[in-house]
């Protein structure tokens, strides 16, 4: 009995000194919790909140990538993608009230792309941007605004096996036409814009075919026509509707063809701030209502000719309902 009477003894003073102990740290804790949650950086303001505090939208393009986004003969930006930002800045200033809203152009490179949009020096990029899982580490996108795809110009005298290769005209080649074509590849230079879907895929297919084709980077689109109205290339992979926009309405690239094929299918979208679910929300409501609107048919006609039965429907499958 005096054993028990021990250990319950031993266990009262056991709590006593437990409750004792809480009551002395617990305050700390507290102390320390709050303090940490006073001086916890709070969660950056998304895209809406920017344009409502300073009273403008910031809108970022390219300037090489017509018809999608380039400067006019004024040197202002112009282009589908541009127009279609146009658009958005219209509605942005109806929805959240914003009478004067300023609309502020800027520049942004290639290579400037992704960083402008995370460093919030542009609110949304008006370009030319293929949506892929990569991209979509760093940057969110809008519903689809073209159905775009890699494509290839070489020129109107270049060898006709070279652009029989390209087009894609002998796929049940015998193992000699093989080796040969192979062969014809290894002596070509091929140019792209780095960091795009398209020296990915060429990347990819020089893999597939076991050959190592000279494949080169250039800055711009300007500077990767060139290299083949020089013959510094023989080839030139990127964006389909740029290259046959530039191939058709610019004399200096008169002595250009545009190979009749199209070697990827990749929606091409507005780039936004990562994770800002409001922002997106108002650039996707905006797009769906201009994609079914009677203006967004003249729009594409302006830029890309007469849509096709297929191009409408692509569009009117990326129109969400309200």
């Amino acid at each position: 009995m005096l054993r028990i009477l021990s250990k319950a003894s031993g266990l009262r003073v056991w709590i006593a000194t437990f409750a004792l102990t809480s009551g002395v740290i617990t305050p700390g804790f507290a102390q320390a919790a709050k303090k940490k949650s006073q001086t916890s950086t709070p969660p950056p303001a998304g895209a809406v909140a920017r344009i409502q505090k300073s009273g403008t939208l910031k809108l970022g393009y390219r300037a090489d990538a017509r018809p999608f986004s380039f400067k006019d003969e004024a040197g202002k930006p112009a282009g589908y993608s541009v127009d279609l930002c146009q658009s958005l800045a219209g509605t942005i200033k109806t929805d959240l009230n914003l009478p004067d809203l300023q609309v502020q152009w800027v520049p942004v490179a290639l290579d400037e792309q992704v960083g402008a949009v995370q460093q919030h020096q542009v609110d949304i990029l008006c370009g030319a941007t293929s949506v892929t899982l990569e991209r979509r580490k760093s940057v969110d996108f809008s519903t689809p605004i073209f159905p775009g795809g890699v494509g290839v110009v070489t020129r109107s005298d270049a060898p006709t096996q070279l652009r029989n290769i390209l087009a894609g005209k002998a796929q049940n080649y015998t193992p000699t036409w093989r080796a040969v074509a192979l062969n014809v590849i290894r002596e070509q230079v091929f140019v792209t814009l780095p960091g795009t879907t398209a020296e990915q895929w060429i990347q990819r297919r020089g893999r597939q075919l076991q050959v190592e084709a000279d494949v080169r980077p250039v800055p711009s689109y300007e500077a990767g026509l060139q290299s083949v109205v020089s013959r510094k290339a023989n080839a030139f992979f990127a964006e389909r509707a740029v290259l046959l926009d530039a191939v058709e309405h610019n004399k200096a690239y008169h002595d250009l063809t545009m190979i009749d094929r199209q070697f990827t299918y990749e929606p091409l979208a507005l780039a936004i701030e990562r994770g800002d679910d409001d922002f997106r929300l108002l650039v996707d409501r905006d797009l769906s209502r201009f994609y079914t609107s009677p203006e967004f048919t003249a729009l594409y006609t302006r830029y890309f000719g007469e849509p096709k039965d297929e191009t409408l429907t692509f569009f009117r499958w990326n129109a969400l309902p309200n």
